[in-house]
Order: structure tokens, then C-alpha cells, then sequence
């Protein structure tokens, strides 16, 4: 990122509502009816969309990266956060939960996570048992999804469990898993501009709590800098780009965002931009970098 990518101030005090802290609570109360905590990222943005507050509330209880909607990141980058993981001592699998591609690969990674408690329980007289997790992470990075993809569509609740209140449920799923389905949980503020950008350029904070104009301006930057061609490819222009306002006439005029006289529908342009960028349309494209691992 530059420095003008953080000259727009996102307001934080909206992203912390109650029941987010509720949600909270329900993480820390119920950790012991699980052997696996899955933490649910956006692979585009592996840092920005992680929430050190789970960190801290799952401790030492094992934890699995899953960086989903990898079809839309760079695989080479997604492959290097793979291994920063590593390093750090955490499986991490990428995932497409709407294809369904990794998924097995996910179901497999679990089973290994929870197996030195599932087969301690076995040691200590319990029969065998499925391995039970619960999926966290922030909004809008297709918790849903991969548990529909998981699951097969097809949902199966599990009896009630002793401890568990009934705002939460057991799901199935198939044979080897059981999911403990609950809301997921949101970072309590925003200290990091960048990584505030990052979630807005994704679409994992509501359009409306921003200005748009403002935050499209500083994608395009990025995209100008870091993708040129992937702008010149979806909207047929030449390089050298213009800068700013004039890349976004630019795309505006390509696509037809246009009012009466031949002006510029920014609003249409900008909404046009965001969803070509969300969507993949703008091709495969990380936004946060991988840390430097430290040497041994």
C-alpha cells in the first residue's frame, strides 16, 4: 500500500454492536464442547480479515486457517500465506466454498486437528466419536457457504448437548463431523487504515457506513500501481492509465455509465468497478502481503 491509501477515515463505532460482544461470550463459553476451533478468512486479504480478539479467546485450543474464496486471490500469494502459516504452527487450507474445491482437503485437515483428542477420549473409555468444531470469522467470508458446501446442502441438527444453550445447534457434517453452528464474531475497532481499505475494497464492510467514491478512487489507485493490465484488459485501455479522477472517467465512459448530455454516472461507475473487482472479474488479485518469516 502507499500512503495515500490511508487517507480515508472509516468510522469504527459502528462495527462493534452488542450482540457482537454477545457473540463473543458465546466463543468463550462454549470452546470446551469443540476439539477444533476453524478460523474463516478471505484469502484476498488474509491479515486484514483475521481478528487477533479470537486469538486471544481460543488460546491454546487447536486452530485451523481456512482461506477461503481463493479462486479470486493469487494462487503464488495464497500459497506463500500457506506457508507463513506453517511457519507459525497452523494448518491453513485454501478453499472455494461456493465450487466446493477444497473442501475434502478442509474435512481431512479438521480430523487431523481434533484427532489427539478424539483419540484420547477413546484412551479413557468413550467410544468413538466425530470430530466437533466451530467455524469463526469476521462477516461476508462465506461462513454460509462452506457450511452449505460441507453439509451437501443438507443440514442434519444433532441433539442437544449438555452445556449448550439453545441459540446454537449441532450440525452434521456427513460422518466424520459435527459442526457447532453460532454466530460468528467481529473485531472490536480499527486501529489499521489499511487493513479498514482492504475490507471495504472486499465488500466485508457494508457500503454504507463509508463514502464509496472515496474508497473506489483508492482501489483503482492500487489496481493502477500493483494490476495495471487487469484494468486495461476489462476495460480496454491503453497504458500508460490516467490517475484518479480521470481513471474513473476513463472506465465510466468504457462501460456506458453515462447521465443525459454525456456526463459521468460516478455512482453507476464506481458500483460497476467494485463488483468487477469483488466478483474476479478483474482477474486474481491479493491485496495483503505475506509477512517476512522469521528465520530459525
Amino acid at each position: 500500500m502507499t500512503d495515500n491509501d490511508n487517507v480515508i477515515d472509516i468510522p469504527s463505532l459502528q462495527w462493534y454492536p452488542g450482540h457482537m460482544r454477545k457473540a463473543e461470550r458465546l466463543v468463550q463459553e462454549n470452546l470446551k464442547s469443540v476439539d477444533v476451533v476453524v478460523e474463516l478468512l478471505d484469502a484476498r486479504i488474509p491479515m486484514s480479515s483475521a481478528n487477533p480478539v479470537l486469538r486471544e479467546i481460543v488460546g491454546g485450543k487447536p486452530r485451523l486457517i481456512v482461506l477461503n474464496k481463493a479462486d479470486l486471490a493469487d494462487e503464488y500469494v495464497t500459497r506463500a500465506w500457506v506457508k507463513y502459516y506453517a511457519a507459525e504452527g497452523l494448518s491453513a487450507v485454501p478453499v472455494d466454498a461456493v465450487k466446493g474445491k477444497g473442501t475434502k482437503e478442509l474435512v481431512q485437515a479438521i480430523a487431523r486437528c481434533a484427532k489427539p483428542k478424539t483419540d484420547k477420549l477413546v484412551q479413557h473409555g468413550a467410544k468413538p466419536r466425530a470430530a466437533r468444531c466451530m467455524i469463526l470469522g469476521i462477516p461476508n467470508v462465506g461462513k454460509s457457504s462452506l457450511i452449505n458446501r460441507l453439509s451437501g446442502g443438507t443440514k442434519t441438527k444433532v441433539e442437544n448437548r449438555p452445556g449448550v444453550t439453545r441459540a446454537k445447534q449441532w450440525i452434521r457434517l456427513g460422518a466424520q463431523l459435527e459442526l457447532l453452528d453460532m454466530p460468528g464474531i467481529l473485531w472490536p475497532k480499527f486501529e489499521d487504515q489499511q487493513a479498514a481499505l482492504h475490507l471495504a475494497f472486499t465488500g466485508a464492510i457494508n457500503d454504507n457506513v463509508y463514502d464509496v467514491g472515496s474508497v473506489v478512487l483508492l482501489l483503482l489507485n492500487r489496481l493502477r500501481e500493483d494490476s495495471p493490465q487487469s484494468l486495461c484488459t476489462r476495460y480496454r485501455l491503453d497504458e500508460p492509465l490516467p490517475e484518479g479522477v480521470e481513471l474513473l472517467d476513463a472506465i465510466g465512459r468504457k462501460r456506458g455509465c453515462l447521465r443525459a448530455g454525456g456526463k459521468i454516472d460516478y455512482e453507476k461507475a464506481e458500483q460497476v468497478i467494485l463488483t468487477d473487482f469483488r466478483s474476479g472479474r478483474l482477474g486474481r488479485i491479493s491485496l495483503d502481503a505475506v509477512p517476512c518469516i522469521p528465520s530459525a
